[in-house]
């Protein structure tokens, strides 16, 4: 098993230095050390990482050869310009999101595999089930996903964006996007379509903790093209990206693929804002 960790972002919000190398754990540990731990625990045996090739070095010094201890390590490098023949990413500066991310990793990519954020913290509950979902019987178009309680991913520091999941016994039938949530007076919000919206704390969210068969690889190809044709025509390539929460839910509607939603319990810490590396340090203290 695989662990794939998306390391390129920019990470636009976060002030004094890049977030993904922030040391969390008693031994400096950044997050991604402490989650392959906790993949290692659960039977991963691999980890290939998609960073920008600016930070490699870098990345490899802090991060790479400490997780090597635990998980054999890989590099790919996710690249603005990475994109089908015929089209142009003219003066595009920002990454194409995370379907693009995990791409980059296609060639490496032979087996199932679970995705997660290079800068969230998932809790070792998650890594187990979704390592006992690929150990059992399955087609190649049954992936998974963990769900996490929506009131235990907020940031007391400011709004984030959150898929929230719908399902049916069991399977994931659509993922919302949802933008702006966080506490007002105690109450989860979010931007609604006519305006703001309280929501259910109870609800499972998608974090980007997904399960694929490598079969997803060209099924996702198919829709990044689609993407790029699609903003090409509209005038907005120079801005749109293609999540993977979206990529999922097209699959899901056109029959392509089936997602089966792994509650856990377990809360989510994450540094969207530069605010929440002490929050989070706290947490984890005694990892």
């Amino acid at each position: 098993m695989t662990l794939l960790i998306l390391a390129a972002g920019l990470g636009t919000r976060f002030h004094g230095g890049i977030k993904q190398l922030a040391q969390i754990g008693k031994n400096g540990e950044t997050l991604m050390e402490l989650s392959a731990i906790d993949a290692a625990k659960a039977g991963f045996d691999r980890a290939v990482f998609v960073i920008r090739r600016d930070i490699e070095d870098k990345f490899k010094a802090m991060v790479g050869d400490r997780i090597g201890e635990h998980l054999h390590t890989e590099y790919c490098f996710q690249d603005i310009n990475d994109i089908p023949d015929g089209f142009d990413a003219g003066d595009r500066t920002k990454p194409w999101g995370t379907v693009h991310a995990v791409l980059a990793a296609k060639e490496l990519i032979n087996d199932p595999f679970v995705i997660i954020n290079a800068d969230d913290f998932y809790g070792e509950t998650a890594y187990k089930d979704l390592y006992a979902f690929f150990s059992g019987e399955r087609s190649a178009k049954e992936q998974c996903m963990a769900g996490f309680k929506l009131c235990n991913t907020i940031s007391r520091n400011g709004t984030v964006t959150r898929g929230i999941c719908e399902s049916e016994e069991g399977m994931l039938s659509a993922v919302h996007e949802t933008y702006h949530v966080g506490l007002e007076n105690g109450i989860i919000t979010g931007d609604g379509e006519n305006g703001r919206i309280a929501l259910d704390g109870e609800k499972l969210v998608s974090m980007n903790m997904w399960g694929f068969d490598p079969s997803i690889m060209g099924l996702f190809e198919d829709r990044f093209r689609a993407f790029i044709e699609r903003v090409s025509a509209d005038g907005s390539i120079a801005s749109s990206e293609y999540p993977l929460p979206i990529a999922v839910d097209e699959l899901i509607r056109s029959g392509d693929i089936s997602v089966k939603v792994i509650p856990t319990h377990d809360k989510w810490y994450g540094m969207t804002l530069s605010e929440d590396v002490e929050e989070v340090r706290c947490a984890l203290a005694d990892r």
